[in-house]
C-alpha cells in the first residue's frame, strides 16, 4: 500500500466506490453460485463479462480522479514529483490496457 495521501477518497467518491465494489463483490458471489450449481457456461461467461466491465468502470473512474487531482497538483508544483506522478499514471494506464 502506498504512503501517499488520498484526500479525494474522503468525499462522496469514496462512498460511490465502495457501493460499486460491494455490487461487484455480490456479482462474484453470484458467479460462485452459478458454478456450484453447474449453470450453463454461456450464462456464466455473460456474468463474467458484466463483472469485468464493472471493474473496468471503477478503474477508469479512479484513474480519472488520480489524473485530475494527484497528477495535476504534482504537475503544478513541478520538480521530480511531477515526473514521478506522470510515470506512475503512465504505468497504471499501461497495466489497464494490458488487462
Amino acid at each position: 500500500m502506498s504512503e501517499h495521501q488520498h484526500s479525494y477518497l474522503a468525499n462522496k467518491s469514496k462512498d460511490d466506490y465502495l457501493k460499486r465494489l460491494r455490487r461487484i463483490e455480490g456479482q462474484a458471489r453470484g458467479l460462485q453460485r452459478m458454478v456450484e450449481e453447474e449453470q450453463y457456461c454461456i450464462d456464466i461467461l455473460t456474468q463474467v463479462s458484466a463483472m469485468t466491465k464493472a471493474l473496468q468502470a471503477v478503474s477508469l473512474s479512479l484513474l480519472e480522479e488520480h489524473l485530475g487531482h494527484c497528477v495535476l497538483e504534482a504537475a503544478r508544483a513541478g520538480g521530480p514529483e511531477a515526473a514521478d506522478k506522470l510515470k506512475e499514471a503512465s504505468d497504471a494506464i499501461a497495466r489497464l490496457v494490458r488487462s
